[in-house]
């Protein structure tokens, strides 16, 4: 077998898991429809409000697993033509991009301090301009994740409301953003941003129905795929760096993700870049560059 053949291996296998897995959501939407049917027939019999209430809520249900099983189903047709060696290699949110309607997105999961646990992107565009949020921890991924509601901005407007990450969007050729949360019944688990989306996107409720499915029927539930089919990175290397660094300039572990970051942005490269080049040993910081005590 081939080298090219052996890396294409896992893309049929990702075709396979995704066609598997949209099978369920349709099934699991076609259910809630039934049940929606269920309570609209019961709400024309009794005239009780709590039917139609269920009823409109099983169509909501299904429509975040419809939308997921679109996902999914997209994926795995990509996988597919990959596997058997024609068009590009596939990327789960190359597909959330085209469901959007946009060309650029991002997706960050986040923990309970709202620090970036992983991030995946449709392409590098999206990842560079998400990294710039993760260096400045201001944007409007953050913006919507900490206070639950949708984030949009554009031009000047991002450079005011994001004094620094408005300015890096305009010098990447960025003009406009739209950010939604991620929500699940314990609280927020992230934000999904698309970049110089559509007009009329904001008004039109695709991006928060595409989150919904991503946060119910991909990121959890029984066919969870955290890891979007390898598309996701770890923020691991960062953390790992943070510790690290934290012993060699006797800092706190924020402090050092601080001075990560910081190095980061002044040196136009991602986090992850100089992690890895501190835990090479190719890197060092000192607290007094940046003037931490």
């Amino acid at each position: 077998m081939t080298a090219q053949g052996a890396g294409r291996e896992p893309a049929g296998d990702q075709a396979a898991e995704a066609l598997r897995r949209a099978i369920m959501a349709a099934a699991r939407a076609t259910r809630q429809n039934r049940l929606a049917e269920r309570h609209e027939r019961l709400a024309e019999e009794t005239g009780l409000p709590f039917h139609r209430s269920m009823a409109a809520t099983h169509r909501q249900v299904a429509a975040r697993h419809r939308a997921a099983a679109v996902l999914q189903e997209s994926f795995a047709r990509r996988a597919a033509q990959w596997s058997a060696g024609r068009g590009s290699r596939p990327l789960f949110m190359a597909e959330v991009a085209d469901a959007c309607g946009t060309r650029s997105a991002a997706l960050v999961l986040v923990g309970e301090d709202l620090d970036q646990l992983a991030v995946a992107a449709s392409d590098p565009l999206a990842r560079r301009a998400q990294d710039l949020e993760y260096v400045l921890g201001a944007g409007p991924a953050h913006e919507a994740a900490s206070g639950r509601l949708p984030v949009a901005a554009c031009g000047t407007d991002a450079e005011r409301r994001w004094p620094g990450y408005g300015t890096g969007l305009a010098d990447l050729g960025l003009s406009a953003v739209f950010a939604v949360p991620l929500t699940a019944a314990s609280g927020c688990i992230g934000a999904l941003t698309v970049f110089d989306p559509r007009p009329g996107l904001a008004e039109e409720g695709v991006l928060g129905e595409v989150a919904a499915a991503l946060a119910d029927g991909v990121l959890l539930g029984a066919d969870a795929d955290p890891g979007l089919y390898g598309g996701a990175d770890l923020r691991a290397v960062v953390h790992q760096a943070a510790g690290a660094l934290s012993e060699q300039a006797r800092c706190s572990v924020g402090d050092a993700l601080e001075l990560i970051k910081a190095r980061a942005f002044a040196q136009g490269e991602s986090a992850e870049s100089v992690a890895e080049r501190i835990l090479s040993g190719e890197l060092r910081l000192s607290t007094d560059r940046f003037g931490i005590d």
